[in-house]
């Protein structure tokens, strides 16, 4: 069998951890780097930084270049938070006969605020015999499908919370401005009364993933949030934020399920955490028969995660049924230690 043939879309931050991962795996090729600016016309190496021998060091390119028919087995898209932001680089992927994870947060479970967009991208992807799946840290496992694994142990659930507490420091300057890093409290609050501060995105999705798969009905849903302004200045690779300014955001939510709060969210971030004394942390706390309390400290490092959440889940996207599928869908998501190709369906590969 060929190696498993990849697309990466959009080499900022999470795209360049993708990458490097995969050239570190066997099985596995890129065979295609998209990008916009100064990145298109280098050597993939140069961008990333890195030499990786005995691994062919292509090109970035546009989408002109890699985005065709057939050209590869799957696309790593990297480059939204929003399924509406996303769109058009999915239906163009799918309509091109690939396969497509993409680390847009909504596209966790892009059906909880998008359904109508969902319900074509499914269509699109079955009329192509090709799956989409969108996923990371955060949706997509800790918050959420965690949660759900949790609960497997339960035979009762009365009550969930869910507490995350991590450090936004390893993502790129697409998070930075969603978080409002670096902008004054006063930005802050005149974009979060316009609804142009976007805070976490993938609450909504976390929720509604998580009430389908219990069976429960979800009444009422609401997130809540308020800005983390830091004392001292604080610097991360891809954002600053001064003293009196915002370093991060308190994001919350609740859903309401026979009339009383069953999903309880929690998930204070920011840049540079540790500067001010503050512990990170993933936090699963059940009301159930019996009763959950994990706790994960440090966090599991947010970039990190989702890097790897994107690379372990290319070989269950290629195998899955078509259509627009999510992580409780799929089998469970697992480190790959060994040959990519032995986590493939013979007959689920696209390129021959």
């Amino acid at each position: 069998m060929e190696n498993v043939k990849v697309v990466i879309w959009g080499i900022g931050a999470m795209g360049s951890g993708v990458a490097k991962t995969l050239l570190k795996k066997k099985g596995v090729d890129i065979v295609g780097a998209i990008d916009i600016g100064d990145k298109v016309g280098k050597p993939l190496f140069e961008v990333l930084g890195e030499e990786f021998p005995e691994k062919e060091n292509i090109k970035v390119g546009t989408v002109e270049e890699y985005i065709k028919p057939e050209y590869a087995d799957i696309v790593v898209l990297c480059t939204d938070s929003f399924v509406e932001s996303s769109f058009d680089k999915i239906k163009k992927i799918i309509e091109n006969k690939m396969n497509v994870i993409s680390s847009a947060e909504e596209m966790a479970y892009p059906k909880a605020q998008s359904p109508e967009l969902t319900e074509q991208l499914d269509q699109l992807a079955k009329e192509n015999d090709v799956t989409v799946l969108g996923t990371g840290i955060n949706p997509g496992h800790i918050m959420d499908l965690l949660v759900l694994v949790m609960t497997g142990a339960l035979v009762d659930v009365k009550q969930i919370t869910s507490r995350r507490v991590n450090s936004l420091s390893p993502f790129g300057p697409a998070v930075m401005e969603e978080q409002g890093i670096g902008i004054s409290v006063e930005e802050f609050e005149e974009r979060k009364a316009a609804g142009k501060m976007s805070g976490h995105v993938g609450f909504a999705e976390s929720v509604q993933m998580m009430a389908d798969a219990l069976g429960v009905e979800l009444e009422h849903f609401e997130t809540g949030m308020e800005a983390i302004v830091t004392d001292v200045d604080r610097k991360s690779p891809y954002g600053e934020a001064k003293a009196g300014s915002v370093a991060g955001v308190a994001m919350t939510a609740k859903g309401m399920v026979n009339g009383e709060e069953f999903f309880t969210m929690d998930h204070p971030q920011q840049i540079e955490p540790e500067q001010v004394g503050i512990d990170t942390g993933d936090y699963v706390i059940i009301d159930g028969t019996p009763k959950v309390n994990m706790v994960n400290s440090p966090e599991i490092e947010g970039g990190l995660g989702t890097i790897a959440m994107l690379v372990n889940m290319i070989p269950k996207v290629i195998n899955s049924e078509a259509g627009v599928v999510t992580m409780i869908d799929l089998p469970i998501p697992h480190a790959i230690l060994g040959d990519f190709r032995e986590q493939i369906k013979e007959n689920k590969k696209i390129v021959k």
